[in-house]
């Protein structure tokens, strides 16, 4: 039988919500809710950064991150920055980008960083006739000036224990690497329990600069 392709879910919002839904998961998942000017603006009021993002959408396509400070706006798509005086003004420029298409707000997350560019860590998790094994546990340093760390932006691929030792510290990596496989097993059993099918998930894993753990967003078909 080898392994499964599964059941395909592409709406992240779907998906969050159900992680949501469990208190030892909950707890790693930055603040998220649907794009709405009104959700953006408090969203923003309280934490200053945030990542807007489509509900349907892979490889970094249309991530944006978006910023408040005294000086007014701004948001960041790739490597070009725009900045707005009034949040009127934001908005008309997020809502160009968006197309119609529904969008989710997301916590900005200050990610630890390997000479200056952001890492994140993807969890490759398949399932096989002899249950769910690891396919990939592996660390995405963001190319130069970029806050996305997709590969096919540009991004270099280093092993977990290579990302964490020089984002964090050598001493950090058997307990970084062993929570993120406590998360991806828990989350798994709640997500196949909801949507029975699921044969492969790519779990998007973020460490701040003091060491925590998010979950960005878990894929069914992973790349």
């Amino acid at each position: 039988m080898g392994e499964q392709q599964g059941r395909q879910l592409a709406s992240k919002w779907a998906k969050t919500a159900i992680l949501l839904s469990h208190p030892s998961i909950a707890p790693h998942i930055p603040p998220t809710k649907r794009f709405t000017a009104n959700h953006l603006r408090s969203m923003l009021d309280t934490h200053q950064m945030v990542v807007v993002k489509p509900v349907v959408g892979a490889g970094g396509h249309g991530v944006i991150k978006v910023t408040r400070n005294e000086g007014g706006y701004a948001y960041t798509y790739y490597a070009q920055t725009k900045r707005f005086a009034s949040f009127g003004a934001l908005v008309a420029a997020l809502n160009k980008k968006r197309k119609g298409r529904a969008y989710l707000i997301q916590k900005g997350i200050h990610l630890a960083t390997v000479d200056g560019k952001p890492i994140d860590y993807r969890v490759k998790y398949v399932k096989t006739e002899n249950g769910w094994k690891y396919r990939a546990i592996v660390g995405r340093i963001a190319k130069k000036g970029l806050f996305v760390t997709n590969l096919c932006r540009g991004g270099t691929l280093v092993t977990a224990a290579q990302g964490i030792s020089r984002s964090l510290s050598s001493g950090a990596v058997a307990e970084k690497k062993g929570k993120m496989r406590e998360l991806t097993v828990l989350s798994t059993g709640v997500l196949e329990a909801k949507y029975p099918g699921i044969g492969q998930l790519g779990f998007d894993y973020g460490i701040d600069k003091s060491g925590k753990i998010w979950i960005f967003e878990v894929n069914t078909r992973p790349q």
